[in-house]
């Protein structure tokens, strides 16, 4: 019995709702003709890529040659279909495998393939859904507003009169992408040793992620939940909007949500007839990754122009929640950590920071590393932040690839290409645009806020070097979060005195008393300075209130005599 039910032949891939390689491989050793013909398709396709690669090193024309052959790549991969134009998306992020030239032209894969029939799209909806459309929907659009490489969207109404975005999946599509991802896991275990690529690890491996994030994408139950989750952490921030699931009209291949009135942010043209701040728009894209990275762990890492939209009200949504990835607290806490030692220009912490981030593999000497770190992100640190942008960081940091044993873990492949693109965005609604303009404030708050005890650490590594006081950087601190006019010093001044006066702030107020009189003097100067810079937001009495409300925290037991105790509450 054990023996007849191993010589059976396995389940359709079609039924595979999750990835897994060894169900996939099981599946094409009892039917190898696909995989031939498949592969035959896909051989034939590279081939006169391959000789045109080998001519050129023949002839010493390589250098000369780049720009042809990264279009010629990108019209293949979009002729392999969504496989494919996913793999080279996936790969415009990464510097430490493709040459600069090849980077550029991948980036500009379109995820966009024609619309398949309506009677397919509309079968779909009903074998998911088991209802026909006609009892579904109200109302739908003769045709799809938007036709991706994975699915495409049509415009409908409840019969509650909702207007909804209804998104179908392509037909047969599992089948399609887990033959693909079948044959390159095939040829990256027979040929991916060969390969000199920077990878650290089996090839084997970066396919079966790819493959697992791919299925993800293609599950619309998790897309759903996944928006879900992302509406709820931007629940207190109204700025950034999120489209509700309808789940009583959803279903793996199927998903039907709140439809979105806006236009995408490419469209500036729109913007500024629709009489909305582009700058505000920008500075609301650019907050909410930040916190997306740093806060909430939890981030979109696909918001290209077209997942973008901004609303009449004035905020920003975000649409289609297929590829998502979260950061482990460590990871969030290593990333403040590598800000705080870029910032103090400490590059041999920071070469440690990649390690534990998992740019370096943790045998790898930093010693000859840190130099080279130093050259390149010198010049970044002392230019203003006027003259600084994201892509700056990515382009010179991708000259140490080839250089150094550095690799970009495929988790931050995502974040790159989620940082670039939005940076990307915001340059499109306002080409003066420096990412830091607006990030470097929200940093500074959230590290003089000192919210948790990892964030009073660093406010400490920053403020303090080689054992003292750094006036200059509390004020450039405190200047950099002032240029954002929402922020408000008061809470800021309540934590920090609640630290002051805990246990924990110990040695931060015996090190403020050593900053005074160091070097044998009185450092009025830079007291002075620092006043005339938070004044206007720290008026006398606002101080004492503030003060007084500090020590509030505390039991009677632990205040001086000689401090009024704060009043009882009223019964």
């Amino acid at each position: 019995m054990q023996q007849q039910l191993m010589s059976s032949p396995p389940p359709a891939n079609s039924a595979l709702q999750r990835y897994d390689a060894r169900k996939i491989a099981s599946y094409y050793r009892w039917r190898p003709w696909k995989a031939l013909w498949r592969l035959i398709y896909i051989i034939s396709l590279f081939n006169g890529f391959i000789w045109g690669l080998l001519w050129d090193r023949w002839t010493h024309t390589s250098t000369a040659h780049y720009p042809q052959r990264a279009i010629q790549i990108r019209k293949i991969l979009t002729q392999l279909g969504p496989t494919f134009i996913k793999v080279g998306q996936a790969l415009s992020t990464r510097p430490d495998l493709i040459p600069k030239d090849f980077l550029t032209e991948l980036m500009l894969l379109q995820d966009q393939l024609p619309p398949f029939p309506n009677e397919q799209a509309f079968a779909q909806i009903e074998a998911e859904l088991r209802q026909p459309v006609r009892e579904i929907y109200q109302e739908i659009s003769a045709q799809p507003v938007a036709a991706a490489s994975l699915g495409q969207v049509y415009r409908g109404r409840l019969f509650t009169g909702e207007e909804v975005a209804i998104k179908v999946q392509r037909p047969n599509l599992r089948p399609k992408l887990t033959l693909d991802l079948y044959l390159m896991r095939w040829m990256a275990a027979r040929f991916g040793r060969f390969l000199p690529l920077n990878l650290g690890h089996d090839l084997t491996l970066i396919v079966d992620e790819f493959g697992t994030k791919l299925f993800e994408e293609i599950d619309y139950i998790n897309e759903g939940q996944n928006a879900e989750r992302f509406a709820e952490n931007f629940k207190e921030y109204p700025a950034v909007e999120v489209p509700r699931i309808h789940w009583a009209y959803s279903g793996r291949k199927v998903l039907t949500l709140q439809w979105i009135n806006g236009f995408k942010l490419t469209d500036s043209q729109c913007a500024v007839e629709a009489n909305m701040d582009p700058d505000r728009l920008v500075q609301i894209g650019v907050i909410s990754s930040l916190r997306q990275l740093l806060e909430f762990g939890f981030f979109h890492a696909d918001p290209h122009p077209g997942n973008l939209f901004a609303t009449s009200e004035g905020s920003m949504a975000y649409v289609d929640f297929g590829m998502m990835d979260q950061l482990d607290q460590t990871t969030k806490n290593t990333l403040v950590d590598a800000v705080v030692h870029l910032v103090n220009k400490d590059y041999e912490l920071l070469a440690t920071d990649f390690v534990k981030l998992g740019f370096l593999t943790p045998e790898t000497d930093i010693r000859p590393i840190i130099p080279a770190l130093e050259d390149v992100f010198d010049d970044i640190i002392g230019a203003k932040v006027g003259d600084f942008n994201f892509k700056t960081i990515t382009d010179r940091f991708s000259e140490l690839m080839y250089d150094y044993p550095f690799r970009v873990p495929a988790k931050f492949a995502l974040i790159i290409r989620s940082l670039v693109t939005q940076e990307g965005v915001a340059l499109c609604l306002n080409p003066d645009f420096k990412i830091l303009e607006v990030s470097y404030p929200y940093v500074a708050q959230r590290l003089l806020a000192g919210e948790t005890p990892d964030f009073q650490r660093r406010l400490l590594e920053v403020l303090f070097k080689d054992g003292k006081f750094q006036w200059q950087r509390l004020e450039n601190l405190i200047a950099i979060a002032q240029t954002d006019q929402s922020f408000d010093l008061i809470p800021t001044a309540r934590l920090g005195m609640q630290f002051l006066m805990s246990d924990e702030g110990d040695y931060l107020r015996r090190q403020v008393v050593l900053a005074l009189i160091e070097d044998d003097r009185l450092h009025t100067e830079e007291v002075e300075r620092l006043w005339n810079l938070i004044k206007g937001d720290l008026k006398p009495e606002k101080l004492f209130s503030v003060a007084l409300g500090a020590l509030a925290e505390f039991s009677d037991s632990n205040l001086p005599e000689w401090l009024p105790r704060p009043p009882l509450p009223v019964s």
